[in-house]
């Protein structure tokens, strides 16, 4: 089964910094795109989570087809997301 994963790091101010893909489905054009897309979605469910728990580590913050999205959030409000699918 065919898998594929894109790792964003955001900064407070909701700017993506980096971004890698892995994974072992060829490239399409359309994916980054997708990835782009899934990662404005969750950044504001992000905004109304993080207020209110003090967790750090937020598993399946949201999910796209196949796809779901995963965030680890610092103390300075700097978003890890793995989109994983």
């Amino acid at each position: 089964m065919a898998s594929t994963a894109c790792f964003l790091i955001v900064s407070k101010h909701d700017i993506p910094i980096y971004e890698a893909e892995v994974g072992t489905v060829p490239k399409k054009e359309d994916a980054a795109h997708q990835h782009q897309f899934i990662l404005h979605a969750a950044l504001d469910i992000v905004q109304d989570i993080a207020w209110n728990t003090s967790a750090m580590f937020l598993k399946s913050v949201d999910r796209f087809n196949d796809l779901v999205a995963s965030v680890y959030v610092t103390a300075g409000h700097i978003l890890s997301f793995v989109i994983s699918g």
